[in-house]
């Protein structure tokens, strides 16, 4: 990959390949496994004629690319877009799953799902033979008024943690959405010792790289944690970020409330 693209670091940064930029600092990465065991077929949905999950359903579950996946705005009509098995930031494509269609055997055929790609709650439809499918135990919900960051792991909390938001101007966007990318990074600069890619888009900055993606990350500033100064992402203490990142996997769906 060359060129310039954004790692995973919203309105946080724009990145050439192995290497994050922010402000004239770089920070090297390297791409995290799914940190999820991926199953060959998709175990625990009822089988009816169309199933819509709950947001609220334990487990809830992801699918990630095993070739070439295209998104439709309804199952094989109107096409939206074409994901590859690995994306432009080099990690596997991985998408949230909203919903599935059995076929006549009980076996799924298409999923509706979360894009990761602005506008900031995109859906679609993916033909199951796309994509692999596989729990997720863990939910992370992140109260921007109270600037804390809470995980649920099997519907029980495991972790809580004071974090920075956006600022007034950049705001971080309110919604549900899901991990998108894992990137374990050289602790010496702005970005902290890891990021968590999530499917949202910064609201305002719509002339940043890839349309401003918003991440969870660590920091080289803990005096900022607490407040709301960044450009849209959510930080972390470093000693907290470790503990995330042990705890959420590609496509833990993550839901930022007021």
């Amino acid at each position: 990959m060359t060129g310039v693209l954004a790692v995973a670091l919203a309105g946080c940064a724009e990145a050439s390949h192995h290497a994050l930029v922010s402000e004239g600092s770089t920070q090297s990465y390297r791409p995290a496994p799914l940190g999820a065991h991926v199953l060959q077929h998709t175990t625990g949905l009822p089988c009816t004629a169309g199933v819509r999950l709950s947001a609220k359903a334990e487990p809830s579950y992801a699918a990630v690319v095993h070739q070439v996946a295209d998104a439709y705005a309804q199952p094989g009509s109107r096409f939206l877009n074409r994901f590859r098995q690995i994306d432009q930031n080099g990690y596997p494509t991985v998408f949230g799953v909203l919903g599935v269609r059995f076929g006549v055997d009980c076996k799924p055929t298409w999923f509706r799902v979360q894009l990761p790609v602005p506008p900031n709650g995109s859906t679609g439809w993916v033909s199951a033979s796309t994509v692999h499918v596989y729990p997720v135990l863990t939910r992370i919900l992140v109260h921007l008024s109270t600037r804390r960051l809470v995980v649920y792991l099997s519907g029980r909390e495991v972790f809580r943690a004071p974090v920075a938001i956006g600022a007034a101007r950049t705001p971080t966007p309110e919604g549900r959405f899901f991990v998108n990318e894992r990137f374990l990074l050289n602790s010496s600069g702005p970005f902290g010792v890891a990021a968590l890619g999530i499917s949202a888009h910064s609201d305002v900055l719509k002339n940043w790289v890839q349309g401003g993606p918003i991440a969870l990350h660590g920091t080289d500033d803990p005096a900022s944690i607490g407040s709301a100064t960044t450009h849209g992402c959510i930080r972390l203490l470093n000693g907290d970020m470790h503990r995330l990142f042990a705890l959420a996997p590609a496509g833990t769906p993550v839901t930022i409330l007021r």
